[in-house]
Protein backbone atom coordinates (compact mmCIF):
# COMPACT_ATOMS: atom_id res chain seq x y z
CA UNK A 1 0.00 0.00 0.00
CA UNK A 2 1.15 3.78 -1.11
CA UNK A 3 1.46 7.03 1.42
CA UNK A 4 -1.55 7.97 -1.04
CA UNK A 5 -3.10 4.62 0.06
CA UNK A 6 -2.80 5.01 3.94
CA UNK A 7 -3.42 8.43 3.73
CA UNK A 8 -6.53 7.78 2.01
CA UNK A 9 -7.80 5.34 4.90
CA UNK A 10 -6.46 7.17 7.73
CA UNK A 11 -9.24 10.35 6.38
CA UNK A 12 -11.70 7.78 5.66
CA UNK A 13 -11.32 6.68 9.27
CA UNK A 14 -11.30 10.19 10.64
CA UNK A 15 -14.53 10.80 8.97
CA UNK A 16 -15.88 7.64 9.96
CA UNK A 17 -14.97 8.58 13.63
CA UNK A 18 -16.43 12.25 13.43
CA UNK A 19 -19.75 10.94 12.59
CA UNK A 20 -19.71 8.07 15.68
CA UNK A 21 -21.15 8.91 18.85
CA UNK A 22 -20.25 6.51 21.60
CA UNK A 23 -22.61 5.65 24.10
CA UNK A 24 -20.45 5.40 26.97
CA UNK A 25 -17.22 7.29 28.25
CA UNK A 26 -15.21 4.87 27.44
CA UNK A 27 -16.48 4.76 24.02
CA UNK A 28 -15.83 8.13 24.01
CA UNK A 29 -12.64 8.01 25.64
CA UNK A 30 -11.39 5.69 22.64
CA UNK A 31 -12.81 7.90 20.30
CA UNK A 32 -10.40 10.78 21.69
CA UNK A 33 -7.22 8.57 21.65
CA UNK A 34 -8.14 7.20 17.95
CA UNK A 35 -8.97 10.61 16.64
CA UNK A 36 -4.98 12.06 18.06
CA UNK A 37 -3.46 8.76 17.39
CA UNK A 38 -4.91 9.24 13.54
CA UNK A 39 -3.33 13.00 13.14
CA UNK A 40 -0.41 12.27 14.28
CA UNK A 41 -0.45 8.93 11.62
CA UNK A 42 -1.42 11.60 8.85
CA UNK A 43 1.06 14.24 10.13
CA UNK A 44 3.91 11.73 9.77
CA UNK A 45 3.30 9.63 6.89
CA UNK A 46 5.62 9.24 4.29
CA UNK A 47 8.21 9.66 7.02
CA UNK A 48 10.25 6.63 8.28
CA UNK A 49 7.90 4.99 10.99
CA UNK A 50 8.81 3.22 14.28
CA UNK A 51 7.08 0.93 16.26
CA UNK A 52 3.96 2.59 18.64
CA UNK A 53 3.19 -0.06 20.62
CA UNK A 54 0.91 1.94 22.64
CA UNK A 55 -1.33 2.80 19.57
CA UNK A 56 -1.30 -0.40 18.25
CA UNK A 57 -2.69 -1.39 22.08
CA UNK A 58 -5.35 1.42 21.91
CA UNK A 59 -6.33 0.42 18.41
CA UNK A 60 -7.01 -3.20 19.09
CA UNK A 61 -8.96 -2.47 22.07
CA UNK A 62 -11.13 0.40 20.14
CA UNK A 63 -11.68 -2.66 17.54
CA UNK A 64 -12.70 -5.11 20.42
CA UNK A 65 -15.12 -1.92 21.95
CA UNK A 66 -16.88 -1.13 18.67
CA UNK A 67 -17.32 -4.62 17.62
CA UNK A 68 -20.84 -5.10 18.09
CA UNK A 69 -22.01 -1.27 17.77
CA UNK A 70 -20.22 -0.09 15.22
CA UNK A 71 -19.27 -2.74 12.87
CA UNK A 72 -18.27 -0.37 9.50
CA UNK A 73 -16.07 1.11 11.82
CA UNK A 74 -15.16 -1.74 13.35
CA UNK A 75 -14.27 -3.10 9.68
CA UNK A 76 -12.27 0.16 8.69
CA UNK A 77 -10.14 0.08 12.10
CA UNK A 78 -9.54 -3.63 11.59
CA UNK A 79 -8.37 -3.03 7.88
CA UNK A 80 -5.76 0.09 9.15
CA UNK A 81 -4.58 -1.92 11.77
CA UNK A 82 -3.34 -4.67 9.75
CA UNK A 83 -1.89 -2.14 7.11
CA UNK A 84 -0.31 -0.99 10.31
CA UNK A 85 1.27 -3.80 11.70
CA UNK A 86 2.04 -5.14 7.57
CA UNK A 87 4.19 -1.56 7.80
CA UNK A 88 5.84 -2.39 10.84
CA UNK A 89 4.36 0.53 13.08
Amino acid sequence: MSDQDLRELLEKVHRELEQTEATDEAGRERLRYLEADIRSLLERTGDTTETDEPMLERLQESIDHFETSHPQLTMMLSQMMTILSNAGI
